[in-house]
């Protein structure tokens, strides 16, 4: 009943924006929904806009828009474990917890990640649209590579296209393509500062599957897995790096809610 009312919502949802889906299981599913609803096949590459197919896509993760996103989503506190490849090639594993306070748009966003390694523990934190970390209290500096790869998870992360709009973003539609037998609506998303995201977005369920960014000669990919509703928005539990066809990072959400209380001080420094 969950699949069939979500799927329900979409239809109505793509069917006032020109998109329509009519897969193998939407074409059973449609025999118990209501007439008014039932999309007609039309050529997606040719009809669907950037527009649409990200507010689609929208839709999708706030289980009804971006205003249920942003009511329900006011902070985060999410526990999780991460695993990184360092400069040697040797796989380091921590325990993380990341706490988001959110703002009207992502440079606004106060953000903390505290991890912790069999040999050290401290936080990464972006105020203000910069970077600091804290360790034993103390203020430092972090390294430019680390400091980058923060700012990429936020700046090349699915916040970029789910709050294109409040960014200030560009998206365009590149192409519609399909990777490993998956039909994908391929988009680019790029914000005020020109840094551009390149995302594939399934033609069937609207999630992004993965997306793409440069940062110098390095070319990443993030793909993303699992996926759950939590609190009506969709959260993919785990995510997979690479850099130049390499992993380099592997996270995995164990426990995700919304709405806590998060005292603003804890992204200050001491």
């Amino acid at each position: 009943m969950f699949f069939r009312f979500n799927t329900f919502l979409l239809a109505a949802f793509l069917l006032l924006t020109g998109i329509s889906i009519v897969s193998a299981q939407e074409k059973t599913d449609q025999k118990s929904k209501p007439s008014a609803v039932k999309p007609a096949p039309v050529d997606l590459s040719k009809d669907a806009t950037a527009e649409q197919v990200v507010e689609s896509s929208i839709f999708v993760y706030g289980l009804g828009g971006r205003q249920n996103l942003n009511q329900i989503r006011k902070t985060t506190f999410e526990r999780g474990k991460l695993k990184i490849v360092n400069a040697e090639g040797k796989t380091e594993q921590a325990n993380y917890e990341r706490r988001i306070l959110r703002a009207a748009s992502l440079e606004k966003e106060k953000i903390r990640v505290d991890q912790e390694y069999p040999d050290a523990k401290y936080a990464l934190i972006f105020n203000d649209d910069k970077v600091f970390g804290l360790f034993n209290d103390s203020v430092f500096t972090p390294r430019e590579d680390a400091s980058k790869g923060f700012e990429n998870q936020i700046w090349h992360g699915l916040e970029a296209l789910l709050r294109y709009k409040e960014n200030e973003s560009k998206i365009e539609l590149v192409k519609r393509d399909k990777v490993m037998g998956v039909d994908y609506f391929v988009v680019d998303v790029t914000d005020k500062q020109n840094r551009q995201t390149r995302f594939f977005i399934s033609a069937k369920s609207f999630q992004v599957k993965m997306l793409e960014y440069s940062e110098g000669d390095v070319k990443y990919k993030r793909k993303f897995y699992d996926y759950n509703y939590v609190q009506g928005t969709l959260v993919p539990y785990r995510s997979v790096l690479w850099a130049d066809g390499k992993q380099v990072e592997e996270t995995e959400i164990q426990t995700i809610s919304f709405g806590q209380k998060v005292e603003e001080d804890i992204f200050q420094g001491s």
